[in-house]
């Protein structure tokens, strides 16, 4: 039996009841509450499918999705183990986002055909295309088991092609293989015995000891925590790779282990094997315990030990920072079997001064000869993309400066030089030139999309930020001689973004079309007749919010950096209608310039999409909604961004302020400030800094900086090089400045770096103890974001009522 202890921690009270904590005792009975009828509508509305085109660009599949699952399920036992959580009951990760039905769209005809044969229960997850767009693979999530199943085009059936449940708890469960007959699977070993039960009288001491140099650390949650749990977590990521055909056919391939990844080559003839193995760490998760890479052969036996990567506890500080020796395994997507790698060249710390940060390597089969090195980088290794043997493109780049280039290189002739494409700031998004599309080879493999007489070329997506907002766009580049010709931009009214390539000859795309009145549907655009097909015509999921007014305003922080904001007006207000009570809601981010910090976020022209963390629900209760104020923090050369935090902060609020209240929609004594994460640290801040606003909501925030002593967000420096910055930006130093109206809500199983549950439980008492109006709300169950419909709900409502009480229906009082 699975005992109770590390599957879900105690709560302070019932698992099906809500924690709340008032200023003086328990006053309320601890029920889930609805908010306003019209906004509970808003969080029921139907969820918009995603889709995925098949690699022969001849079928859309519509995949619907799951709403909100109910608390009963989020009660369900769950394992927080080494940095993952996972349903000890199926073997699969704990908090998938899951589908309920499969459709396919013909994009030429337009016809539709629903897959038939699946089960009268299960969510589907894991859904890829098999190579030759014939089938589609995923997987069937069931209370006790976790299913393979393949649906079949040509007929729309769908059926189980085994019987052995598939081990889902860490990384992707499954491939095809590249002749699309059959696939390669990790599954449950067939002779696995029961979970370890936790020992009821401990052996010993749990131990934990540091006898080499530093080891520094952020702070992780769900790690393990005793050797009961290191037998649990080996119970549960121990698998068995096996190949199962279509006819349902199976072979096991190799031995059971701790195996994370298992890839096979494109080419079908090798595997790639990544297995975990001690000693593990109580101060890291998975990703970095030890991990040693392998190439099998089809059968399972050894071809190559690549490396034995060890335990990565002891990284330096500072973003950029990486293993030392070979690591970011892949296979070249367009070569039969040829194996690349990434080694650093400068210790792994982003640091030291090095020409060379970074060597790409390649080894192609039968691995005999030694590698080749593919490119060498002078900034961190970020990404590849393959496209022959003429051309890959290498993006790297460097935190400090916020730099990045991307590099045209030939696999097939490495010794030859390199050339640069873009040299960049990559938080300059105004100067972004796109992301080279890809799309599926013959083996299933993403691979670059070219021009069919001229393979140098290839197009980029992009989101076109620009003064007047987004505006996607589709360009062709010659990487030969480094020249781009922009095919097609985006125009308003409308918000309309590329998605896929159907025909390069043709410059036909498929591209997602919104605008502020209508939803996001799906069309093919001609590029060269510059006209469109329409896929699909999703409704709108709310007709209340149909005439919702939405601005995008544009004004100044006192120290003359631009800022902008998107103004939402209530559904049928008038300019003359004045002032209406308003809700603010900001997430802080870090810029090195000021005029990165200064560029247009967003475009107006977006329909109004409400997630179940989304402040655009007070629309429908008579709030304007002033949403994404930009509140950057700018820290130009040698300055660090973080050493003016609150003076910034301060400004970019009021300069807000001053724009709905010239703008004539909100006035001073009613406007709120709230936000969720990083938006919640910046909301106490304001709140302690400031008498700007009426009252404040918080949501899963972190307060105290001590806490986090090893960075935080954007922060390299530690605690101990910069204790006056951690103490200046943290609310809880100031909680008795604090004198406007707090609500803090928090899921008790935040398992996001940082944000410990303590956080909000500690600033509620520092608050409370300096006499602060404050309530807490404990969301059982949840994490980081919220899922459970009773919790969307309750969250909703706790919002709606410190809202009304202490914004709309307040009394008059003076703020700045």
């Amino acid at each position: 039996m699975l005992t109770e202890r590390r599957f879900v921690r105690p709560l302070l009270l019932c698992a099906s009841c809500l924690f709340i904590i008032s200023a003086s005792a328990q006053t309320e009975a601890p029920n889930y509450r609805m908010p306003p009828q019209a906004i509970a509508d808003l969080v029921d509305a139907p969820l918009t499918p995603a889709v995925r085109v098949d690699p022969t660009k001849t079928w859309m599949l519509v995949l619907n999705r799951r709403s909100l699952p109910s608390i009963a399920e989020l009660s369900r036992p769950e394992l927080r183990i080494a940095g993952i959580r996972i349903n000890p009951a199926n073997n699969d990760r704990s908090r998938a986002s899951l589908y309920t039905n499969l459709t396919l769209k013909h994009l030429a005809n337009g016809t539709e055909k629903r897959i038939v044969g699946l089960p009268g229960s299960g969510d589907i997850g894991n859904v890829y295309w098999s190579p030759d767009g014939a089938h589609i693979g995923f997987t069937m999530s069931h209370p006790d088991r976790m299913e393979l199943w393949v649906a079949e085009v040509v007929s729309g059936y769908a059926w189980k092609i085994m019987d052995n449940a598939l081990n889902g708890a860490y990384g992707r469960p499954f491939f095809w293989l590249p002749d699309s007959r059959a696939i390669m699977a990790r599954t449950i070993p067939s002779n696995r015995r029961p979970a370890p039960e936790a020992p009821t009288v401990p052996t010993g001491p749990v131990i934990q000891e540091n006898v080499g140099g530093p080891a520094p650390s952020r702070t992780y949650q769900d790690l393990l925590q005793d050797p009961h749990d290191e037998a649990l977590f080996e119970h549960f990521l121990t698998s068995q790779v096996m190949q199962v055909g279509l006819d349902g056919s199976t072979k096991m391939i190799g031995r059971p282990g701790l195996i994370r990844h298992a890839e096979p080559s494109p080419d079908g003839k090798y595997i790639l094997a990544e297995t975990i193995h001690r000693p593990y760490s109580y101060t890291v998760p998975v990703y970095r315990f030890p991990v040693k890479v392998d190439l099998w052969d089809a059968t399972g036996m050894v071809v190559k030990n690549v490396t034995d990567m060890p335990l990565a506890d002891n990284l330096p500080i500072g973003f950029g920072a990486v293993t030392t020796g070979p690591r970011s395994f892949g296979w070249r997507s367009d070569a039969p079997a040829t194996l690349y790698w990434i080694e650093a060249q400068d210790g792994g710390d982003p640091k030291e001064k090095a020409d060379i940060r970074d060597i790409v390597y390649m080894h192609s089969a039968p691995f005999s000869s030694a590698p080749v090195a593919l490119t060498y980088l002078g900034l961190r290794y970020s990404s590849v993309r393959w496209g022959h043997d003429e051309l890959a493109l290498v993006t790297s780049r460097e935190w400090q400066t916020r730099r990045t280039r991307t590099w045209a290189v030939k696999p097939g002739k490495p010794d030859e030089e390199a050339v640069l494409l873009f040299d960049r700031l990559y938080e300059d998004r105004y100067s972004d030139p796109g992301t080279p599309v890809t799309q599926a080879n013959s083996q299933g493999r993403p691979v670059l999309v070219t021009d069919m007489k001229n393979t140098r070329k290839i197009y980029l997506f992009g989101t076109g930020a620009s003064p007047e907002g987004d505006r996607p766009f589709v360009d062709e580049l010659d990487t030969g001689i480094n020249e781009t010709e922009r095919l097609w931009r985006a125009n308003a009214p409308f918000y309309e973004s590329p998605v896929h390539i159907v025909d390069v000859k043709q410059q036909r795309v498929i591209t997602s079309r919104e605008s502020k009145n209508e939803p996001a549907n799906f069309y093919i655009r001609d590029l060269k007749k510059n006209t469109t097909q329409t896929l699909t015509r999703f409704p709108h999921p709310y007709p209340m919010l149909a005439n919702v007014r939405k601005e995008l305003l544009k004004y100044k922080r006192a120290d003359g950096v631009n800022l902008t904001a998107t103004l939402y007006l209530p559904p049928g207000y008038n300019d003359s209608d004045g002032p209406v009570p308003m809700l603010m809601w900001a997430y802080p981010r870090e810029f090195k310039t000021a005029a990165a910090a200064a560029q247009v976020i967003g475009s107006p022209h977006r329909f109004v999409r409400i997630s179940s963390g989304s402040p655009l629900f007070w629309l429908a209760h008579g709030y304007a909604v002033l949403s994404n104020p930009t509140m950057p923090i700018i820290g130009e050369g040698e300055v660090q961004p973080n050493d003016t935090y609150v003076a910034q902060l301060v400004s970019s609020a009021q300069a807000a302020i001053d724009a709905v209240v010239t703008r004539g929609v909100a006035d001073r004594g009613r406007i709120a400030i709230g936000g969720h994460s990083y938006g919640a640290f910046m909301t106490a801040n304001l709140l302690a800094h400031s008498d700007l606003y009426r009252a404040g909501i918080a949501r899963s925030g972190a307060f105290n900086r001590t806490l986090t002593p090893f960075g935080f967000q954007s922060e390299e420096r530690t605690y101990w090089e910069a204790p006056e910055v951690y103490f200046a930006m943290s609310p809880f130093m100031h909680a008795h400045k604090v004198n406007e109206p707090i609500l803090l809500i928090h899921g008790e199983a935040d398992n996001n770096s940082g944000t410990f549950p303590i956080q909000s439980r500690r600033f509620y008492h520092a608050l409370k103890g300096h006499g602060a109006p404050v309530r807490l709300v404990m969301l059982p169950h949840e994490s980081h974001g919220y899922r459970g419909r009773e919790s969307v709900m309750h969250m909703l409502w706790e919002m709606t009522q410190w809202l009304d009480t202490y914004v709309k229906n307040a009394k008059p009082t003076k703020v700045q």
